[in-house]
């Protein structure tokens, strides 16, 4: 009978070598933060990038609402085709406000990116380096930075292992440095950072318009149909239930978009972010990235955009080797290639290297012990050597007991 073919199942460290030798992935795909690539990653979302499925849904249904059953009515009010005029310009408001949040939410923030060994100390912070519970040396906290003449505290991210830029903060949801951070809205489910500022303000502020316009004209429709048929408001209401609908839904949605917008154009005007504004409160304090309100606007809505620091369609060799897990801020040497003792190719590297070590060892003890080390490959001879001779002196015994045993039986 033949034997059903048995699959052994592969072990980690065969796996990772198997991996490390076959095709090499691309940065999206072993991307560390908690991103969502689309596109081959191209483009990149955060973690919570279906929220944004209701963002688009709380835009376009009302606008959907009001093209059918208010601008339609607006058509006839409305001499010349204007009424086609009204309900076009909706629809395009529309469209450029949901390309603003496709902008806004499907591109890198400004996300900086994360080291694979903690930093090698410089000589600020070599003589700041403490020891910790397992003697090992830690990396301080924070160091100084300069910025405008005014000296901040950059802190050290125990995750991306970096000392973050100034105006740089983690994201926990994300799990990102991001540059210029901002804050993380859930409702284009991506953190708000250098990259998209200007994208998000846009969109927050044309939304705000968007309400304002259709919150408008559902009012206007609402005074032609009670001037038309000479009826009260509640009568108008009745005929146009769906304006009503429309004038409410958009007064509480601009009064929130709109104090959003209004709070940032605060925030713009004294060069601040929603997350200095309320951590450090630059109000009671030098605030040193304020230039001017003039100045301020220009660096928002003129300065040149940075490119991504990232290019997520790069390839990448060694995927399987994961980061450091070391203590947070503890410095160490980059870490060993692993080989897997079970394949026989590796077997025999590390037992050379095992060999290497003792032969080391042995030399720095001649070394204390006052003897001259010999060359390496002098003691690999003579331990070649003295094998060999014990062998022959038990093969030479052996031979000579069996002799005398066999003289003793031809006598008796």
């Amino acid at each position: 009978m033949c034997a059903a073919p048995h699959t052994a199942k592969l072990s980690e460290s065969k796996r990772n070598i198997i991996e490390a030798d076959g095709s090499a992935k691309f940065v999206y795909q072993v991307w560390k933060g908690n991103n969502r690539f689309l596109l081959g990653g191209r483009l990149i979302f955060g973690p919570d990038v279906k929220s944004m499925v209701l963002t688009v849904f709380l835009i376009v249904i009302p606008m959907i609402l009001f093209t059918v059953f208010v601008s339609q009515r607006l058509i006839n009010e409305f001499p010349h085709h204007r009424g086609y005029l009204i309900m076009a310009i909706g629809v395009v408001f529309t469209i450029y406000v949901l390309f603003l949040l496709v902008f806004t939410s499907a591109r890198d923030p400004g996300i900086i990116p994360r080291n694979a060994h903690p930093p090698e100390p410089d000589n600020d912070t070599e003589s700041e380096l403490v020891g910790n519970q397992r003697g090992s040396l830690s990396l301080p906290p924070t160091k100084d930075a300069l910025v405008n003449g005014i000296t901040v505290k950059v802190k050290y991210c125990h995750t991306c292992m970096l000392y973050r830029p100034p105006r740089c903060s983690h994201c926990s949801i994300c799990n990102n440095c991001v540059e210029r951070f901002d804050h993380h809205c859930p409702w284009v489910g991506q953190c708000i950072g250098k990259r998209n500022y200007r994208f998000f303000f846009m969109f927050v502020s044309s939304t705000t318009l968007l309400c304002l316009y259709v919150f408008t004209f559902c009012c206007v429709n609402l005074k032609k149909i009670m001037d038309t048929n000479e009826c009260s408001l509640w009568r108008a209401i009745l005929r146009s239930p769906f304006s009503a609908i429309l004038i409410l839904y958009t007064f509480v949605a601009a009064w929130f978009v709109g104090g959003l917008t209004a709070f940032h154009l605060y925030l713009i005007s004294t060069n601040q972010t929603t997350y200095e504004n309320f951590r450090y409160r630059y109000d009671k304090k030098t605030n040193p990235y304020n230039q001017g309100w003039m100045r301020n606007f220009m660096e928002t809505f003129f300065s040149e955009i940075p490119s991504s620091k990232n290019d997520f369609r790069a390839t990448v060799k060694n995927h399987s080797t994961p980061f450091s897990s070391l203590p947070p801020g503890q410095v160490s040497s980059p870490p060993k290639t692993s080989v897997d003792l079970e394949m026989g190719g590796k077997r025999h590297a590390v037992a050379e290297e095992e060999l290497e070590d003792i032969q080391s060892e042995i030399g720095s003890m001649r070394v204390s012990e006052g003897c001259d080390p010999q060359p390496s490959h002098l003691i690999i001879t003579e331990s070649k050597t003295n094998r060999e001779q014990a062998t022959l002196d038990d093969i030479q015994a052996l031979t000579a007991e069996i002799n005398t045993e066999n003289g003793k039986m031809t006598e008796s």
